[in-house]
């Protein structure tokens, strides 16, 4: 089937009509909240653009009920993925799909597709969430971790978390190593380069602005972070794995 003719056609009226498209960057990072686990975030987000859900977005079908079960479809295909990109497990970022689109094929009413949709996102993020603490035990150790995800772009220093959490630093330090396998230093580190990937893949930000954002004291200093942990640079990683034609990339 020849496609050419309706595709021109229906970009002509989009623009008459004055449809602009949700930007890739700004769907992405809905998505990256969800890898990340940031609960709070994926529900504030959805909760402020319930009522303008359909803006920009594509119309899939005439039938409003079927225009929001197959934006459902989409999300969910990529929430798996980028889920289990993030550490999930393939069998259960897939069932979990399964069982919503299930659901929301049985559901005759927008406001409750709208309800699983929601449900869907914040269930897929509160995964993510406790499959960071995967076999961590004691409080401390769990609220330190909730930290240092939400502050990378700030001082995270042993002596700064353990003034966080209310420990000596010494027995933070030992407190941590014995529960996660690895230093505060290097966790820290790896949780900054593993943000680092997804900016990195998914949108335009330059490396220059990515060190910036996540902590690095410069640009050169995140290069040798980056090179060291990955085996090649920013500009290499992207070029590699990259989902967007960027440009300018040191």
């Amino acid at each position: 089937m020849n496609t050419g003719k309706e595709l021109n056609y229906r970009l002509y009226v989009q623009k008459m009509n004055g449809f602009t498209r949700s930007s890739f960057n700004w769907e992405m990072s809905r998505y990256m909240s969800i890898q990340q686990g940031d609960v709070e975030a994926v529900r504030t987000s959805f909760e402020k653009s319930r009522p303008h859900f359909t803006d920009g977005k594509g119309q899939l079908s005439d039938d409003p009920v079927r225009n929001i079960r197959y934006h459902l479809i989409v999300s969910v295909a990529v929430i798996a993925r980028v889920c289990v990109e993030g550490g999930m497990s393939h069998d259960e970022a897939y069932t979990l799909g399964d069982i919503y689109i299930r659901r929301a094929d049985v559901c005759n009413d927008c406001e409750e597709m709208l309800d699983i949709f929601a449900e869907m996102r914040v269930d897929y993020a509160q995964r993510m969430h406790d499959l960071r603490k995967n076999n961590i035990i004691s409080l401390h150790i769990r609220k330190c971790i909730d930290y240092i995800y939400d502050h990378l772009h700030e001082d995270l220093s042993v002596r700064s978390l353990a003034e966080n959490v209310g420990l000596n630093q010494s027995y933070l330090s030992k407190l941590f190593a014995k529960e996660t396998g690895t230093t505060i230093k290097h966790f820290v580190t790896r949780a900054r380069i593993d943000t680092a990937e997804n900016l990195l893949k998914y949108t335009e930000h330059s490396s220059s602005e990515i060190s910036f954002a996540l902590g690095f004291s410069s640009q050169s200093a995140f290069i040798s972070v980056f090179r060291k942990e990955n085996g090649m640079t920013p500009r290499q990683y992207r070029d590699k794995y990259g989902q967007l034609a960027v440009f300018g990339d040191k």
